[in-house]
């Protein structure tokens, strides 16, 4: 047999990547799939409802159907593929365009990337996080607050939170995790740990989701900072890359310490894989660090297992949270020490 021919093909398709990525912002700004989902099911009607030349309609449209966002039924008619239809239709509750969006400001830096992988200044410990202000809270969670609503629904039915009375967040943001656990749990309340600007910005979520008599804040760093007492439950989600190793050891030491007895901690968080080759999105996660200047970078299956096994966690499991994206890291504090 005559070996595989190799070509360019591969290398091509990345070092065009970014123009993919160009055509899904147009398509976003012009809000494609919105009118897509309310009846513009052709080319000419596309073009009339983003007030667009037929010609760049028909050019847009082309590479959204090439890429899989759009597609056409028996009739030829133009329909949004299952995830754009349920993310991207800006009139939706779960529209995700500010978070797919979320990273655009960035797109200048990544391609001076090769300046920051040279600079020789030793990394900041937070590097985006070290100034927070309200005003950049705001801002960050406003764009995040819709798909961390959506993550926080998910881990409130895969996590049996049934018997647990107190969940301490770290990290928690916009609050979505605790507002969606305590919804799904009567007998729970949390607390929420982020930086004390940031937890300005929770409060109003947790105000508007009226779960201010259950759900709580707490400003602090919770990497040099003590932690809330009295919880038997704890998440860490969606801020692993942001730290390096010994970081991520030194939090879930002190979540162990100071859980209750029997408690349980849970790492969501983009991981690679045990042997830490991919996937791409959570090796990329790491690579945005460079970025920030943060010390941060990806971390593997393995290495959060480790965590939690160096900490003295028992039943330590990884579990597939959002595949390929997102996996999650348990274990339990023993009812004995």
């Amino acid at each position: 047999m005559s070996e595989p021919r190799i070509d360019t093909t591969r290398l091509q398709r990345i070092a065009r990547g970014f123009t993919e990525t160009a055509v899904f912002y147009a398509a976003i700004d012009l809000d494609i799939f919105t009118h897509v989902s309310q009846g513009a099911d052709s080319i000419p009607a596309v073009a009339r409802a983003a007030t667009i030349s037929e010609l760049n309609a028909e050019r847009i449209v082309v590479v959204l159907l090439a890429l899989g966002l759009l597609e056409r039924n028996e009739a030829g008619q133009l329909n949004n593929a299952p995830d754009c239809e349920k993310f991207m239709v800006s009139t939706s509750e779960r529209f995700a365009g500010p978070w797919m969006t979320f990273t655009r400001r960035e797109v200048p830096q990544w391609f001076d990337l090769t300046a920051k992988l040279s600079n020789p200044n030793p990394p900041a410990e937070l590097g985006l996080y070290d100034d927070m202000t309200v005003e950049r809270a705001r801002k960050y969670h406003a764009a995040t607050y819709s798909i961390g609503m959506g993550a926080g629904r998910r881990f409130a039915r895969h996590v049996d939170m049934s018997d647990r009375t107190r969940l301490l967040d770290l990290g928690g943001g916009s609050g979505a995790y605790s507002i969606q656990a305590v919804k799904a749990n009567d007998g729970l309340s949390a607390v929420v740990l982020d930086l004390p600007a940031v937890t300005v910005v929770t409060q109003e979520y947790i105000d508007q989701n009226h779960v201010s008599d259950r759900v709580s804040t707490f400003g602090g760093d919770f990497v040099n900072d003590d932690l809330p007492t009295g919880c038997d439950i704890a998440v860490m989600a969606s801020n692993l890359p942001i730290y390096n190793a010994e970081n991520i050891q030194k939090v879930v030491q002190k979540t162990f310490d100071v859980l209750e007895p029997g408690g349980e901690m849970h790492l969501v968080g983009e991981t690679l894989n045990a042997d830490g080759v991919g996937p791409l999105d959570a090796s990329m996660w790491g690579m945005a660090e460079v970025l920030y200047g943060s010390g941060g970078r990806s971390h593997s299956v393995t290495e959060c297992l480790g965590y939690f096994e160096n900490a003295g966690f028992v039943d330590v499991d990884n579990v597939d949270f959002v595949a390929g994206t997102l996996t999650r890291t348990v274990g339990f504090k023993p009812a004995t020490l």
